[in-house]
């Protein structure tokens, strides 16, 4: 059995992190990166003396700086977010609504931006983090347009439940893709938290979907339409300025 190079031992370190584990001290970094602790203190050393992590007063240590500059780099970051920036200003602008933009990485939804609305609305995304691809709207439009197998592995998968409300049968959630596709935009109604609501649209590239915009709202019944109209718009600018 091959010993793991250095920047395999690296990156499962820095794969210790997610946002659910955002603050680890050193002895879960190593437990969660399957490395010995005499290696992870050398290792976590050299990264907090780069920059890529920062120890805190507790002991904890949180990624660093350096990490979120090299990120912001990515394409997927600044390509996308340049394009779509002064629109997602506009949908905020005019509605004081959060707005979301979102791409598909694998068999998750990676939030690119995000703009928080005025209204009480339980948010759960951030910036860079992941959620499965059913369960908001965003994540929804997504997981319509992507390739089968991509909706083959996520709808043969246990669905995880956030909610009463969340659709986990995969024959229902199929059923749901379909109509996304023939109307071109997905809803949710507190499938990911109570009290929250979602619409979002595809962006689309050469007939291809390479990102959804959305909002989150405390209610669709009677703005639905209003906020749809908004989003295709939205989308449209945001393809265009990609081409």
């Amino acid at each position: 059995m091959s010993t793991p190079s250095v920047t395999a031992r690296v990156f499962a370190l820095l794969g210790a992190f997610d946002e659910h584990h955002r603050t680890l001290r050193l002895t879960d970094i190593a437990a969660r990166s399957g490395l010995p602790l005499t290696t992870t203190h050398r290792l976590v050393a050299e990264l907090v003396a780069c920059g890529a992590l920062r120890r805190l007063d507790t002991g904890g240590y949180v990624v660093g700086r350096r990490l979120w500059d090299l990120g912001m780099l990515a394409p997927v970051q600044t390509g996308l977010r340049e394009a779509a920036s002064p629109f997602l200003h506009d949908l905020y602008g005019a509605t004081l609504e959060t707005v979301h933009l979102a791409v598909r990485d694998g068999a998750e939804v990676l939030y690119v931006d995000r703009l928080a609305g005025h209204a009480s609305v339980p948010i759960v995304s951030t910036i860079g983090s992941r959620l499965p691809l059913h369960s908001t709207g965003v994540a929804k439009v997504l997981l319509a347009y992507a390739p089968a197998e991509v909706r083959h592995a996520v709808l043969s998968r246990h669905l995880r439940r956030f909610t009463p409300r969340t659709v986990t049968a995969p024959a229902r959630l199929e059923r749901q893709l379909d109509r996304v596709r023939a109307e071109g935009f997905a809803t949710t109604v507190e499938e990911m938290s109570a009290g929250a609501c979602s619409v979002a649209v595809p962006v689309v590239v050469a007939d291809r979907v390479v990102a959804s915009v959305g909002f989150v709202v405390p209610d669709l019944r009677r703005t639905r339409p209003r906020l749809l109209a908004a989003l295709r718009v939205a989308a449209r600018g945001i393809a265009r300025g990609l081409t």
